[in-house]
């Protein structure tokens, strides 16, 4: 069986990794069905802690308790697939995350929403690898340029994003306007070009991972055939039966059609893309929303109650409960192809058989 690209000593033989999802939407259930066919499965640590009636009173304790539970339900099913956790770098307690992450189950921790150009410093004494997400070559350069000269260090894969992403975008409102963001396979070709002096210097070719609009299996063959190890796809693992979102989360996707997929501003600077629904209508037409309660969960100068829109955890986790009008959907910009509920397995199937 062929070998793509190795994380923690693991061989990948099928080229796709799941990309993580919060608040709650790769969870254990959806994680564990994705290990089992063979692909790259990842938790997301985002609010883990969510649904526990101590959430908003010990946001943190709750948070990690439940992202640990998490991880042993999958270890419970699946004991040596490829297990990782998404952990944004934007989040007030990212270091005490991955410090805990580090010493868990799980093979590695990936971050974007930003640079995590400190993430080695807290997994270098463990058996836990980083990984990284980026949406351009100049922040490749600058995050390589870091690890290499302050830890001596390279990152054990590279997620590329691209534009056509879900969830939160890494381009800024006007960048997404301008029509000048380059699409993903320019970008995964600045990114391989970047990583050329690091690859001759550790001896190894760090795996670059295409993310963000890759739909079929002619969109996995063609980042294959331009160089990179793999795919990262999220939104399509989103309406399987095994995805831990509510049943309505996922029809609302189903049911989305093109012009339905929008941008929508939110509490983190950047924009996010999401299905239109009462809450895009109602951000459409007041600049901000009441917030009930901070959960203090990203950091203040990304995001605070006076600037904030509206309360990202509270709108990420009703929509995840069920509240779908007045919550929020994200999903990548192809998301109003998906026509039907479909099991993991016959997903894989028709990705890669």
């Amino acid at each position: 069986m062929k070998t793509y690209f190795e994380i923690n000593g693991k061989k990948v033989t099928k080229p796709i990794i799941q990309g993580g999802m919060g608040i709650g939407i790769s969870f254990h259930n959806l994680v564990s069905a994705v290990l089992n066919e063979g692909l790259v499965g990842t938790l997301s640590s985002a609010q883990s802690g969510f649904k526990s009636p101590d959430h908003k009173k010990n946001n943190t304790e709750a948070n990690l308790r439940d992202i640990k539970r998490e991880i042993d339900l999958v270890r419970e099913v699946n004991k040596d697939g490829i297990l990782g956790v998404n952990v944004m770098h934007a989040t007030n307690n990212y270091e005490e995350t991955v410090r805990f992450l580090s010493e868990c189950d799980i093979d590695f921790i990936i971050s974007g929403a930003g640079l995590p150009t400190d993430m080695y410093e807290y997994i270098k004494d463990s058996n836990v690898k980083g990984a990284v997400i980026v949406s351009s070559g100049r922040s490749a350069n600058v995050l390589l340029r870091r690890w290499d000269r302050k830890f001596n260090a390279v990152p054990e894969f590279v997620v590329v994003e691209g534009p056509l992403a879900g969830g939160h975008l890494g381009f800024t409102k006007e960048e997404m306007a301008s029509g000048k963001v380059k699409n993903l396979e320019e970008l995964c070709l600045e990114v391989l070009d970047v990583l050329k002096p690091y690859n001759e210097k550790y001896g190894r070719d760090i795996p670059v991972i295409a993310a963000g609009g890759v739909f079929t299996k002619e969109d996995i063959e063609k980042y294959l055939a331009i160089g990179c190890s793999g795919v990262q796809m999220a939104t399509r693992f989103i309406c399987t039966e095994e995805c831990d979102a509510h049943p309505d989360y996922k029809q609302k996707i189903v049911d989305a059609k093109e012009e339905d997929i929008v941008e929508i501003k939110s509490p983190v600077g950047y924009p996010g893309r999401a299905v239109y629904n009462n809450l895009a209508k109602e951000l459409n037409e007041v600049e901000k929303l009441k917030i009930k309660h901070c959960y203090r969960c990203l950091r203040k100068q990304i995001c605070n109650t006076i600037d904030a829109p509206y309360c990202i955890t509270e709108k990420l986790g009703g929509a995840v409960l069920g509240d779908v009008e007045n919550g929020l959907v994200f999903t990548g910009a192809l998301g109003y192809k998906i026509d039907k509920i479909t099991t993991v397995k016959e997903l894989v199937s028709e990705l890669l058989d």
